[in-house]
């Protein structure tokens, strides 16, 4: 199975910055979305960015110009430089991959997520 092992959350002031990273393991035929989203207590899990497969990236209207996704297609790996981060940031971050297998269907796969925490 896919495993997506992230790195990177902690705390922050407002104005500052965090890189997430994560890389995606195991027999991994196709990667056609990999990216981010982030899920704060008792809020719906928001898409904050992701790029396809093209190199094409998608990004959150409220991160727009402040984080920048980037990706290592040969280590299916993506991260996720947070700049000018606000209190509203703070979430729980969540990698995910929309991967095959070979022999398998695209299934998404997720990461286990990672705090971060923008004091004001």
């Amino acid at each position: 199975q896919v495993q997506l092992v992230e790195s990177g959350g902690g705390l922050v002031q407002a104005g500052g910055s965090l890189t997430l990273s994560c890389a995606a393991s195991g027999s991994i035929f196709s990667i056609a979305r990999m990216g981010w989203y982030r899920q704060a207590p008792g809020k719906q899990r928001e898409l904050v960015a992701d790029i396809i497969s093209g190199g094409s990236t998608n990004y959150a209207d409220s991160v727009k110009g402040r984080f920048t996704l980037s990706r290592d297609s040969a280590k299916n790996a993506v991260t996720l430089r947070m700049n000018s981060l606000k209190p509203e940031d703070t979430s729980v971050y969540y990698c995910y991959v929309l991967a095959s297998q070979y022999g398998n269907n695209y299934n998404n796969y997720w990461g286990q997520g990672t705090q971060v925490t923008v004091s004001s």
